[in-house]
């Protein structure tokens, strides 16, 4: 499956998620069933790397993540690349209409609605609890490993 993860500036939100989700498929031995990226749906932060913060917090539960990564904006060509196009929040949802206008295949999904959690996952450039949003983040991420 191609999980793509989606925030608004790829740099906090979506990279938590794609590097929790890696983790989880690679402690079950699952990596080639899944392909995973994060991206944008704003320009603000194209080619910045990942938050210091969510870095700190994915080291402190031990999730690795590739110090390379950059952020990059979705392009209507990832609807073809991915299975699954996750949003963090309504607001993401709303903005990734303009750059993909169309979802006949019901591929782009709030992160949260994968968990009994009817919200938005909390932008943690806001809130400053990166805590939060990487329990949210991995609760979503169980889920999308189950395959549900």
């Amino acid at each position: 499956m191609n999980v793509l993860f989606v925030c608004h500036g790829n740099i906090c939100r979506s990279p938590m998620a794609e590097f929790i989700l890696k983790a989880l498929v690679k402690e079950q031995g699952r990596e080639g069933d899944f392909y995973v990226e994060s991206a944008a749906v704003s320009t603000e932060e194209i080619g910045n790397p990942v938050y210091p913060p969510a870095k700190r917090c994915l080291s402190r539960h031990g999730v690795w993540f590739d110090p390379e990564k950059r952020a990059r904006q979705v392009t209507r060509g990832d609807y073809d690349r991915f299975d699954r196009i996750i949003c963090m929040d309504a607001s993401n949802l709303r903005l990734i209409r303009r750059i993909i206008p169309e979802d006949p295949e019901e591929k782009i999904r709030l992160m949260m609605s994968y968990t009994d959690v009817g919200r938005d996952v909390a932008d943690p450039w806001y809130t400053g609890d990166f805590e939060a949003t990487y329990q949210n983040l991995l609760a979503g991420c169980e889920a999308i490993a189950r395959g549900e």
